[in-house]
């Protein structure tokens, strides 16, 4: 056991859910355990940090003691990233979920840092990480002997599935005017008997899914009940994601105001109570902010979902979050959508869709997992802070 004298000047301490990351600076900072954060400060802290390196990586166990107050955190240290103002390493200890933790200080601070680094053993030389591009679509053209074998070969499925998919489309159609046959109420829920008739339309989402190569579908995790987790957030990767959940959970969404108008699509909008929004006006995104809070707030209305990206991504990264799911303050459960792929990426990246969806449409079979994160309480602090909170989530 290796002890090292680091000054830290602030003070905090707040409780936090699983693992979280704080700067260590030369003037405070926090180490992150499983449940708690604390910084210390005020005067020289002792930390006791217990390594053992092997192949580059490092368990270790560390501690910081100040009087009675004592924390530690466990697990494996993997150097990922570094440069001349901070310092960055994958935490995937025993009990701790994976996360990183990021360690930034100024350079009149690097000895301090470095002295507790080195307790976790050599560090390899690591150049300048490759950026990611998350709209990138990593099969955009059709390359290769069986790529076009399979697609001949599959031209006449691709026919069946399309005709499939309108006589769905004009079922759903038919029983979601059934569901809205004059009903006035429009801010109100909808009654229970429109939505079982909205059933109708619901299975034939999951047929359109069927038809796109999406046989079955894994699920990690179950979803909350509404009245435990009035909000979802998801990624977006793919146009499959909104008619999975409205197959699934049959939420509120929040889409742009523009889709009101498709064909067909627009009347299922009605239906589903979408929270329509002007993306360009100050005034309709405020309005959406709070009527999300009013939905979230009554149990007649279904949980609302949100994709706080904004736009599609291609699920290798996610982009900042728009705020709108965090301002009402509620318990919010996180839903992760992949596509494993080999020959043919779904995402709706830099592909027009008029590409992607034929290319769909002739794979034979396309893989969809879906899983439910446990679910994140806001702090007091978080409730009042929105950017805080989506930085949690």
């Amino acid at each position: 056991m290796e002890e090292v004298r680091i000054p830290l000047l602030s003070r905090h301490s707040s409780d936090c859910n699983g693992v979280s990351s704080d700067p260590i600076a030369g003037d405070g900072g926090s180490f992150a355990t499983n449940g708690r954060t604390s910084c210390y400060g005020g005067t020289e802290h002792v930390v006791s940090l217990e390594a053992e390196s092997q192949n580059g990586h490092a368990d270790y166990r560390l501690e910081i003691q100040e009087q009675d107050h004592r924390s530690s955190l466990e697990g494996r240290a993997v150097p990922a990233y570094q440069n001349s103002s901070s310092d960055t390493f994958s935490d995937q200890g025993p009990g701790l979920p994976i996360g990183t933790q990021r360690f930034s200080y100024p350079p009149i601070a690097n000895d301090h840092l470095q002295n507790v680094i080195s307790c976790l053993g050599e560090q390899p030389c690591i150049g300048p990480q490759p950026s990611v591009d998350p709209f990138r679509n990593s099969t955009p053209n059709i390359v290769g002997l069986y790529a076009w074998t399979k697609i001949i070969l599959c031209a006449p499925l691709l026919v069946a599935r399309v005709l499939l998919v309108v006589v769905l489309m004009c079922i759903g159609f038919v029983s979601t005017k059934l569901a809205l046959a004059r009903w006035k109420q429009k801010k109100s829920a909808m009654p229970k008997w429109r939505c079982n008739v909205m059933g109708v339309t619901r299975l034939c989402a999951r047929g359109i899914l069927f038809c796109f190569g999406f046989h079955w579908i894994r699920r990690i995790g179950r979803p909350a009940h509404r009245e435990i987790a009035p909000i979802f957030v998801s990624n977006h990767v793919s146009y499959v994601d909104p008619i999975f959940y409205f197959y699934e959970l049959f939420p509120s969404f929040v889409s742009s105001s523009s889709h009101n108008d498709i064909f067909l699509v627009g009347t299922i909008i009605k239906a589903m109570q979408v929270i329509l929004v002007d993306r360009l006006s100050p005034d309709s995104r405020k309005d959406a902010a709070n009527e999300i809070k009013r939905r979230a707030s009554c149990n007649d209305f279904p949980p609302v979902l949100l994709f706080p990206e904004g736009t599609t991504t291609n699920g290798r990264a996610v982009i900042s979050f728009k705020l709108g799911a965090f301002v009402p303050g509620f318990p919010i459960q996180p839903v992760v959508v992949r596509y494993p792929h080999v020959h043919h990426d779904p995402s709706w990246g830099n592909i027009s869709l008029w590409k992607l969806v034929p290319r769909m449409l002739t794979q034979f079979h396309n893989f969809m997992e879906v899983e439910y994160l446990p679910i994140i309480y806001p702090s007091e602090a978080e409730s009042q802070h929105p950017i805080e909170f989506a930085e949690k989530i």
